[in-house]
């Protein structure tokens, strides 16, 4: 086995120690790279293909990030015990890799490139995705794939004084207000091109701002674009120094030679920007999406006709024609917006489309919001449910659950297409965790407000940001429902267009201006504090102060948005929808969780039976919680006064006459239920009326109703009863008192009853000890579907 190469570098402003080592794993591999922080350890691999597959008309880039349990001493939880689909995490981790790294591929690269992270060590203290940028660019910096590197990352935390943490664990994540992951590439002037940017508040951050921690706003962020460049410079200082070490150990890096694949010749653009730059020019000024592309289409057709005809100049490259027609598209919008100022639907560069907001479109729905802004239009759909319902994680992360719950779907027939639908794509997945990480801030954490909740943006139309407009649907529907957030969220696209020194930033980019622009970066916030941003850029970096004056703009943008919004709904509504559970938590202490459970669940199974409740328990091993929850007020109202009448029940008062009823027989006496969670014993020798029984069976059945007196209570609360008047012996059982034998003959009028569920309760109770009281038999009122056992979880 080959000596590994191995460099390290620390991390300033920290203890901890950025390591890369090629050399020891994956051999064969073009190049591979094994990079850690602490105990997380990740191994990412970069290969291509040698030739172009045939009609291959885009750059096939893949990255995959392989989630091993055993990284974090774990068996995956699925059935058959092995990893399976990637985690909505390993998914989002390769997004947040592969954003950076496309770009800084040559034009014109169309070899098949594979990049795989695995992860190989997860210390439950430091994150992995920015291992995985990192780890990626170093391992293409010394494979000889053609590529613009090295590239640098850091995520930063906001702590509650205000000042960046880089590369923060977990935990100091959790204490801060605000994270952000943050790539780029070092330029010759010893500057930072940010190439890509992944933030978002923390979920109590805005119960940090109410304790007085600074807001994140456009100021902080822009700071914090500025601070990042000190933690890439030092990553991409190390992968440099590793690319040395390979050189000095092995030799040069060979390059790959590559063919530089072309769309068209300089020739067949001429042409067609001979032929259709004016109806191209007019099509680029139509406002609806619809006859835009029809008109652009037809321009492209007639240079079809002419160039591509049966012995015409270009027969046979009809792709080339069509292609050189698309970047003609691309060059006019871009010319009319930085000579004229104006867009393809003819706004101004800060102009927004028309919005409109509204609230309770679904009377069914818990809760439920429509947002438009022009062609874009997003429903979104809150449900609300007891906390047993959080989902579960099984990842590599230390948290093993999640109560908000963020999915988004774009049917092809919201850009009026045929498609695939089923299962979410990447692209779906990002953006519903988009528009997660942008309203999470707002909403009241578990302990404040119970619910498990679950928003659905469906997509209804799509030109230009639907996340964005997932995060305005969102918070309308979170207000609707009656969710006490902490402010409207609204969100926003920019984008921009740099031709040589001029840099012209975009509001509400559509999504053809996405497509041909030079960066895309979306803000989300309240009025005054933002939530999330996420930016992507196909250029070298933008300065300082045109990103701070796009953020500003953006603002504007953002604030005219939630003027909309509030006109829909300015505060969320004082109660759930009548259609949503009613919830409320108690706490109890750890030694009655028992009791309210009861022996297999009996006592809450009763409860819920008896009510109607959904009854779940749990326990921080400090303190027991009961979450009660049920579409009716009053059902949830009864299951806590019956559960809170077990964990402090009411007290006897000696003396006093109280009807009770039978709940266990022994052979000294019989226990009496007088109230809830408060029985006393009755002696044998009390239930004779001054005359001796046999048994108790021979006065008193299980269940039977009985008026008695409190006759004595001692130091340790047991209460002695006795009979308040003559008792009625049950049927069956001769005249309760006498000692007349007459009926012992085994005669057919001497029947025994034999009852199952009595002898296993008396062998419970022998077993266990009193068993609370038994009751009728339970009723539902919603149906016969039996007793539902609650496992003890949050």
């Amino acid at each position: 086995m080959a000596d590994p190469i191995r460099v390290s570098g620390p991390i300033s402003g920290t203890d901890k120690t950025l390591t890369f080592e090629t050399g020891k794993f994956a051999p064969q591999s073009q190049g591979a790279v094994v990079a850690s922080i602490g105990g997380t350890k990740v191994l990412t691999t970069a290969n291509a293909a040698k030739d172009v597959r045939p009609g291959m008309d885009f750059f096939p880039l893949t990255v995959d990030v392989e989630e091993r349990a055993y990284a974090a001493g774990k068996i995956p939880g699925s059935f058959f015990r092995r990893e399976g689909r990637p985690t909505e995490e390993a998914i989002l981790t390769c997004r947040l890799t592969d954003r950076p790294l496309r770009p800084s591929f040559p034009e014109g690269f169309r070899n098949e490139t594979q990049i795989v992270t695995t992860v190989l060590g997860a210390d439950q203290e430091n994150q992995h995705d920015v291992l995985s940028i990192n780890a990626a660019s170093a391992a293409l910096s010394i494979s000889g794939i053609p590529f613009d590197g090295p590239l640098g990352s850091v995520r930063m935390a906001y702590t509650t004084e205000g000042t960046w943490i880089p590369h923060p664990t977990y935990q100091e994540v959790e204490d801060g207000t605000f994270e952000i992951v943050v790539a780029g590439r070092e330029l010759d002037n010893g500057d930072v091109a940010v190439m890509m940017v992944e933030a978002g508040g923390t979920e109590k951050s805005f119960y940090y701002y109410e304790d007085g921690a600074p807001k994140v706003d456009e100021a902080v962020l822009a700071d914090a674009l500025e601070a990042c460049k000190v933690w890439i410079k030092e990553s991409i200082a190390l992968q440099r120094q590793l690319v040395a070490s390979v050189i000095a150990t092995h030799g040069p890096i060979e390059p790959m030679s590559f063919n530089a694949a072309v769309d068209y010749t300089p020739e067949v653009f001429a042409a067609v920007e001979g032929l259709v730059t004016d109806e191209v020019a007019e099509a680029v000024k139509i406002a609806g999406k619809h006859e835009r592309n029809a008109a652009t289409d037809a321009a492209s057709a007639k240079a079809l006709e002419a160039l591509c005809a049966e012995g015409a100049e270009f027969e046979g490259q009809e792709k080339a024609v069509k292609e050189a027609v698309r970047s003609l598209t691309k060059k006019l919008v871009r010319k009319r917006i930085i000579d004229e100022g104006l867009r393809i639907d003819g706004r101004g560069t800060a102009d927004l489309r028309p919005v409109s907001a509204e609230v309770g479109v679904l009377p069914t729905a818990h809760g439920s919001g429509l947002f438009q802004r022009g062609e874009t239009q997003v429903m979104n759909i809150l449900t609300m449910a007891m906390p047993r319902m959080n989902q579960m994680i099984d990842s590599l992360s230390p948290y093993d659950e999640k109560r908000y719950l963020h999915h988004y779907n774009m049917p092809p027939w919201a850009n009026g297409e045929t498609g695939r639908v089923g299962s979410p794509k990447r692209r779906e997945i990002g953006h519903g965790a988009l528009a997660a990480r942008a309203v999470l801030p707002v909403v009241p954490t578990q302990e404040d407000f119970a619910y498990t909740l679950r928003l659905v943006s469906e997509v209804m139309s799509s030109n230009g940001s639907t996340s964005m407009a997932s995060v305005c649907s969102s918070s309308l529907s979170l207000m609707d429902a009656g969710v006490p957030t902490r402010g409207a969220v609204a969100g926003i696209a920019m984008g921009l267009i740099k031709e040589g020194d001029q840099y012209v930033t975009l509001t509400d980019i559509l999504g053809a201006e996405d497509a041909f622009g030079d960066m895309d970066f979306k803000v989300a916030g309240t009025s005054d504090a933002i939530t999330a941003l996420q930016l992507d850029t196909k250029i070298d970096g933008i300065p300082a102060d045109v990103l701070k004056a796009a953020l500003e703009q953006a603002k504007v943008a953002r604030t005219e948005i939630l003027e909309v919004m509030n006109a829909a709904i300015a505060a969320p509504r004082d109660e759930v929808a009548d259609t949503a559970p009613k919830i409320k938590t108690i706490t109890i202490p750890m030694d009655k969780i028992g009791e309210v459970i009861g022996p297999k669940g009996k006592v809450i199974n009763t409860i819920q039976q008896e009510t109607g409740a959904d009854i779940s328990v749990d326990d921080d091993g400090a303190q027991g919680f009961v979450t009660i929850g049920a579409v009716e007020a009053w059902r949830m109202e009864e299951a806590m006064t019956q559960i809170m009448n077990i964990v402090d029940p009411p007290k006897a008062e000696i003396g006093k006459t109280y009807m009770g009823r039978v709940v266990n027989i022994t052979k000294f006496g019989a226990f009496v239920n007088i109230l809830p969670g408060r029985d006393g014993l009755v002696h044998i020798s009390k239930l004779g009326g001054g005359k001796r029984i046999k048994s108790v069976e021979d006065v008193l059945e299980l269940g039977q109703e009985i008026e008695v007196v409190v006759e004595e209570i001692d130091d340790r609360g047991k209460v002695s009863l006795t009979p308040a008047g003559a008792i009625v012996a049950p049927s069956g059982n001769g005249d309760g008192g006498s000692d007349d034998d007459s009926n012992d003959n085994g005669s057919s009028d001497d029947v025994e009853t034999v009852s199952f569920e009595e002898s296993f309760d008396a062998e419970l109770a022998d077993e266990l000890g009193d068993l609370g009281p038994a009751g009728e038999k339970p009723r539902s009122d919603r149906g016969d579907r039996g007793g539902r056992g609650r496992r003890r979880h949050r």
